[in-house]
């Protein structure tokens, strides 16, 4: 499926033709494990790339709530199946291929189970443990978001 046009809605920004784009980028952690999605092919930015699950921060919503409506838009996680919802510091990254700066919220989210439904956004979606990523084909500048939700596994 393509990715279907953006409108923005009420109180929304479009950053389609906007230098600097806010997101966030959530890794859902489950007994040790990662969740990881790989983007569909017919995503404007970024297809068949694996990634964590992601969203532009466009409008008055928190980060918290961002993730939230993420994770059961993107998954079918409902705020219950969430024990808590953990952010790192901002990260840019420069995509020229784009003509973007991505200034990237990397967010841990520790779920209570390790069920999922993907809508058409991703592609696949699979559990792994931090060791078995380094093998994947994935998403620019997403090394630093993993780094920063390790970082922030250690000290939970």
């Amino acid at each position: 499926m393509a990715e279907p046009k953006f409108v923005p809605k009420p109180g929304q920004v479009d950053y389609t033709n906007i230098r600097y784009a806010p997101v966030v980028n959530t890794v859902v952690t489950h007994a040790g494990r990662l969740l990881l999605v790989q983007r569909s092919a017919g995503m404007r930015l970024y297809p068949g790339y694996w990634n964590g699950v992601s969203r532009f921060l466009d409008d008055a919503q928190s980060i918290e709530e961002k993730v939230t409506q993420e994770l059961r838009e993107e998954l079918r996680m409902q705020a219950s199946d969430i024990i808590s919802i953990e952010r790192g510091r901002v990260i840019l990254q420069e995509a020229p291929e784009y003509h973007k700066t991505w200034l990237v919220v990397p967010v841990l989210v520790r779920a209570s189970t390790d069920t999922f439904t993907l809508d058409w956004e991703a592609q696949a979606a699979r559990w792994y443990q931090p060791e078995e990523i380094s093998g994947l084909d994935l998403l620019p500048g997403f090394g630093d978001v993993l780094e920063a939700v390790r970082g922030m596994l250690y000290y939970a």
